[in-house]
């Protein structure tokens, strides 16, 4: 075939006409996010005219695109999120329901004047203990994710007021327990040398010590200036947390002592009384298994807890403290529902309260501090 100059001619216009429209499709391609690689048409095209015209376009279309991958991110949209932890979700409800029950308690206290005996005043400054530990668990969340926790005043206050509140919390069930006992060893003078002053006395000295406890962080008994001597609860040093979980090991030991007498007399009490032998052994029973009950609850719930603040310190992965802890504030739930919501005389204002009436089927009788 012998080639002519105008067809030469023709066949170098269609080559150019085919590079430029290789040139703007790889453009389009580009423009929307494509990219070019080995396999593009494009690298078909050998000619420098068709190539230099296939950058330019290519430069040209990708300038006002802006395409943002995880690694090109600008430091200025990476905003760190704390991300909430489940555990303290948990403590925060748990918390919510603490304060809820105790303030239903404390309210049925407070508005109902015939419930000024001893043991109602023990069992009011139990409630009031634990709705501050119920408070202070709301606080602490509150602390952590909407306010600068890495603030000291922040931290120790926040601290103090748990301290303080379940070390209340445990001592008025001690008292309560330390009530039961007297009341049963001493049954013919417990009324009457047992009087109210005495029992708002035996409160304020609980409160006292336990606010001093509470205190210790915020006068220098911390470990803010050196993380090494922290314990599985900052700033709570090692020492401190050592000496507070020695001491409800010790409150516990005494509990168990006291119930264990407590038993002994009512089974003494049951045997000396030749009236009626079925119904006492049977009330008796059920006594026993409700000292059992109130016992292992109080066990399971702090023990944990007080075994391992001993044994750990703060190197310790945090879920451990977190499945220790959320057990020990699961008492006060359950310190309600023992010592209150059982006592017919609170139950009695409670339904005066909700539908004012009272259930033919509830006790009414006079409520000892030996009941259970």
């Amino acid at each position: 075939m012998v080639w002519t100059g105008s067809s030469v001619s023709i066949l170098l216009g269609m080559w150019h006409l085919l590079a430029m429209i290789l040139s703007l499709a790889a453009a389009a391609a580009v423009s929307s996010g494509g990219s070019l690689n080995s396999s593009s048409p494009l690298d078909l095209v050998s000619s420098s005219t068709s190539w230099g015209l296939s950058e330019e376009l290519s430069n040209a279309s990708s300038e006002p695109v802006v395409r943002m991958t995880p690694d090109l991110l600008p430091a200025t949209t990476a905003v760190a999120v704390q991300e909430v932890s489940p555990w303290d979700i948990a403590l925060c409800v748990t918390g919510t329901l603490i304060s809820c029950e105790n303030a239903l308690v404390i309210a049925v206290l407070f508005y109902t004047p015939t419930l000024r005996a001893p043991m109602f005043i023990l069992i009011g400054s139990l409630a009031v203990a634990d709705l501050l530990a119920g408070l202070g668990l709301i606080l602490n969340f509150v602390f952590t994710y909407l306010v600068d926790g890495s603030l000291e005043l922040v931290t120790l206050l926040s601290v103090g007021l748990l301290i303080s509140a379940f070390s209340a919390s445990v001592l008025n069930i001690l008292a309560i327990t330390v009530d039961r006992y007297l009341s049963l060893y001493n049954a013919l003078t417990y009324h009457t040398e047992r009087t109210v002053t005495f029992t708002y006395v035996m409160v304020i000295f609980i409160w006292l010590s336990c606010v001093t406890l509470g205190l210790l962080p915020a006068l220098g008994w911390n470990c803010l200036r050196d993380e090494s001597m922290c314990s599985i609860c900052r700033p709570v040093t090692k020492n401190n947390a050592v000496a507070l979980a020695v001491t409800f090991l010790l409150v516990f030991a005494l509990m168990m002592q006291l119930y264990l007498q407590i038993c002994k007399i009512a089974f003494r009490h049951a045997q000396q009384i030749a009236v009626q032998h079925q119904f006492v052994a049977i009330s008796t029973t059920k006594g026993v298994s409700t000292l059992s009950a109130i016992l292992c609850a109080f066990g399971v719930c702090w023990l944990p807890f007080a075994m391992y603040s001993i044994v750990a310190d703060s190197s310790y992965p945090a879920i451990y403290t977190y499945a220790t802890v959320l057990p020990a504030t699961c008492c006060s739930v359950i310190n309600p529902i023992i010592y209150a919501f059982r006592n017919p005389d609170i139950q009695k204002s409670l339904w005066m309260a909700c539908c004012g009436c009272v259930p033919s089927n509830l006790s009414l009788r006079p409520r000892a501090s030996s009941d259970v």
